[in-house]
């Protein structure tokens, strides 16, 4: 991946008429969410958030109801303004971006996906779809084709004029998804898109959407309450508390290594079969010989523990470009499972 798409440097957000107040005393006295409150009659969205986002990739921010995430992922198109910080997006600082530009860096460099689509009744699935567009000034033909084919990357194929209410609510979340594709943006913003689904049709639309992004290599914030949605979704993971970023990392870096007692009760019942790697667990060889059971580096936990089915002999971590790299007892791999 290549440098940052999405960076946010020191983003405050605080709500009420003495937020720049409230802001001062918060950092030179570090006052917590309710004493902000009580003092100063002001409520703490966001606290000194750092992150940044490599381009092509999945950045999951999640936390409980009111941590902070949704309001986060708006100060990215600056649908909230910062009460201080720096938000840059695609080589532009946003939060001294003049109303032009934010409205071009909207309509053309940035989709954003809701929980709940809003979709326009009176209009067809090709009209909701195309209205980016529309906005833009693109003619109807050209509308019709990309609106088409945002359709069928959402597996809508011949839906296109039909209406909202002939749809299903697992329909309409893949109308939503194309409507933001159409545009062709470099950045999806998607804050829980999927949360109002049953638990099939939302793994399904996962599914779907991680198939896509293969493809299309979107820079994607993905806004989840779900520590299973993240880890599936997300090449890194951000979680808050109380509006502020407590820890990030890798989805394994997450669970196998967390940051506190908050983070260790997030990730205490997460399956680490399909998570941990061998390279996380192993010895390094000591200079014997490698056993006739390997896997490689990125080998996965539950793969590892397949290996000792037929016997508890230990397992070597195979690197095919450099040979034996390092070993895996039955007692490392249980370990791990264990947590």
């Amino acid at each position: 991946m290549s440098a940052a798409e999405i960076e946010c440097r020191n983003v405050w957000k605080i709500y009420g008429e003495r937020a720049q107040e409230a802001l001062q005393a918060v950092v030179a006295q570090g006052l917590s969410k309710e004493e902000v409150r009580d003092r100063f009659g002001c409520v703490l969205g966001v606290r000194d958030a750092s992150f940044s986002v490599n381009q092509g990739e999945i950045f999951c921010i999640m936390g409980l109801s009111g941590s902070g995430k949704s309001t986060l992922v708006r100060h990215i198109n600056r649908l909230i303004e910062p009460t201080a910080g720096e938000i840059h997006v695609a080589g532009a600082r946003v939060d001294t971006m003049g109303e032009e530009d934010l409205r071009r860096l909207r309509a053309e460099t940035i989709g954003m996906v809701f929980q709940h689509m809003a979709l326009w009744p009176h209009r067809t699935l090709g009209e909701n779809v195309a209205f980016g567009l529309e906005v833009r000034g693109l003619g109807p033909a050209e509308r019709h084709r990309a609106a088409e084919t945002a359709l069928d990357s959402m597996g809508l194929s011949g839906w296109i004029d039909h209406y909202p209410d002939q749809l299903s609510g697992g329909m309409q979340q893949r109308v939503g998804l194309a409507r933001a594709l159409a545009a062709n943006p470099e950045i999806l913003l998607m804050d829980e898109p999927f949360s109002a689904l049953d638990p099939l049709i939302r793994r399904q639309l996962q599914d779907q959407f991680l198939e896509l992004a293969k493809v299309v290599r979107k820079t994607t914030v993905f806004i989840t309450h779900d520590l299973d949605e993240a880890i599936r979704m997300g090449d890194h993971i951000a979680i808050m508390n109380d509006g502020e970023i407590v820890q990030i990392g890798t989805p394994e870096e997450i669970v196998t290594n967390p940051k506190d007692d908050y983070v260790a009760e997030f990730v205490k019942g997460i399956s680490r079969v399909g998570l941990v790697r061998a390279e996380t667990i192993m010895t390094p060889l000591d200079g014997r010989n490698a056993t006739e059971k390997t896997v490689t580096p990125e080998s996965e936990l539950g793969e590892i523990i397949d290996r000792f089915m037929d016997d508890q002999d230990d397992v070597t971590v195979l690197d095919p470009a450099v040979g034996a790299v390092g070993r895996i007892t039955i007692r490392d791999a249980l370990r791990a499972l264990r947590g």
